[in-house]
């Protein structure tokens, strides 16, 4: 990750930000239209679960300049989305769902350059996710 995409990340998620609810909404309608096989994964309020998510991604956005300190947190995520049946293929059925719902969120302003940002920064958090995922599997 690149200061700029960095910075780009943080400038587009500031205005996703506000409209957080909806933006869930849209994930998981895409995610679960799109990929219906991982609906079962999910149980409980998806009400609760897209703020959960929104509150998660906001965490991350906000602790990319200083990301290091995080990855133990990162892997031990990644270890309990194992358990819960995620296989490293999920991750980029996440990923094609969040970079659409912030291409619906961002219209015009989802240039180019921001999506390869969000594209770097989710590649760096699901690695490392996986990386979580295996060392339990070991």
């Amino acid at each position: 990750m690149t200061p700029e995409s960095v910075t780009l990340v943080k400038e587009s998620w500031a205005k996703v930000k506000p409209i957080s609810d909806q933006a869930a909404s849209l994930f998981y309608g895409r995610l679960f239209e799109v990929y219906p096989e991982v609906k079962p994964m999910f149980k409980g309020d998806m009400t609760e679960q897209g703020k959960k998510l929104m509150a998660l991604i906001n965490t991350a956005v906000n602790s990319l300049d200083r990301l290091e300190p995080m990855i133990p947190a990162i892997k031990d995520m990644g270890a309990r989305h194992a358990s819960y049946g995620v296989a490293d293929g999920d991750y980029d059925k996440v990923a094609d769902a969040l970079i659409w719902t912030l291409g619906q969120g961002l219209g015009e302003d989802f240039t180019p350059a921001v999506k390869d940002a969000w594209v770097g920064v989710y590649t760096v958090l699901a690695d490392t996710m996986k990386a979580g995922a295996a060392a339990k599997a070991a």
